[in-house]
């Protein structure tokens, strides 16, 4: 009996379809509608009007031509980018926009690592704050106001939940308004963790070898905030005077590497100092030695 199905090859063929199908149903297309597939992280939100209108300025300007928003698990990616993306960060894009090609850095944990002036200047001038960089100056979008009812419309569209009150705070906002806003939301869901200072104490402070290479690593890495002599810039104080997070009182060279290191989170406090927020994290760019360096640098020329 059972050897009688392969002699009705018509048959046979349905049944392997039918299988086929089945099989497939339950391995691929089930899942797909299933809410374990769709994770969404415990501080997801959906994106605000002026978010999404920066969401869509980014796209329509193809940021994603040369910027990615996706980390892969690689030990170089999460040391240079942050921690490596998850699934349920995406719930609320429509299309995704992780990008294929890096011709600029990954902005996937963009989101509060500098400050909103940072993002105004760089867009104005990117070559204000990294010199060399092929990036164009997209300052001209300050020309294009937003519309409310455009964006009402789309977020209606998308179904995100929005208040009149939120429509209408976007009178007067501008399309680089909205791509700051919409920069400064990406890679937030994730909480950084919070890190020890791995400051020690360096022998290496006063060493010109090390003041030398201090000056280098600030000249590619610090100048576009702080200025070339270090006297305040566009978005970066003065490292010459003795006020430090806001504070007029001289930090120990363990301070200033934390402050490095850690960067300036908005609340974090840093020997008895609450930081403002506004420069990144450098200790897992730049590592020890490099730090180090910077703080003899900014010695020196705080002697001066």
């Amino acid at each position: 009996m059972s050897g009688s199905i392969y002699k009705r090859p018509i048959f046979f063929i349905i049944v392997v379809t039918v299988v086929i199908l089945i099989g497939t149903t339950v391995m691929m297309v089930y899942p797909l509608f299933s809410s374990e597939m769709h994770p969404k992280m415990a501080n997801l939100k959906p994106y605000t009007a002026l978010q999404l209108a920066g969401r869509d300025v980014y796209i329509e300007n193809g940021c994603y031509y040369c910027h990615s928003q996706m980390i892969r698990p690689l030990k170089a990616d999460v040391m240079r980018y942050g921690e490596y993306s998850k699934a349920g960060e995406f719930t609320y894009d429509q299309p995704f926009l992780w990008g294929s090609k890096r011709k600029g850095p990954d902005l996937a944990r963009i989101g509060g690592k500098y400050n909103d002036k940072w993002h105004y200047e760089h867009l104005n001038n990117p070559r204000k704050l990294f010199q060399g960089s092929n990036m164009p100056a997209y300052g001209w979008l300050a020309k294009y106001p937003i519309d409310p009812q455009e964006m009402e419309a789309s977020m209606k569209a998308l179904g995100f939940p929005y208040t009149k009150d939120e429509i209408a705070a976007l009178a007067g906002k501008t399309k680089l308004d909205a791509l700051v806003a919409y920069l400064q939301n990406l890679g937030t869901v994730i909480p950084k963790a919070a890190k020890v200072s791995v400051a020690g104490k360096s022998e290496l402070v006063n060493d010109a070898a090390t003041i030398a290479d201090g000056k280098k690593l600030f000249e590619t890495n610090c100048v576009g905030c702080h200025g070339a002599d270090g006297k305040g810039g566009p978005a970066g104080p003065n490292l010459t005077d003795k006020v430090w997070l806001n504070v007029a009182k001289p930090v120990s060279d363990e301070t200033l590497f934390t402050i490095i290191s850690e960067g300036t989170k908005e609340g974090k406090v840093i020997d008895g100092r609450t930081a403002k927020g506004g420069m990144p994290e450098w200790d897992e760019l730049l590592g020890k030695k490099k730090i180090w360096s910077l703080v003899s640098y900014i010695r020196s020329i705080e002697a001066k």
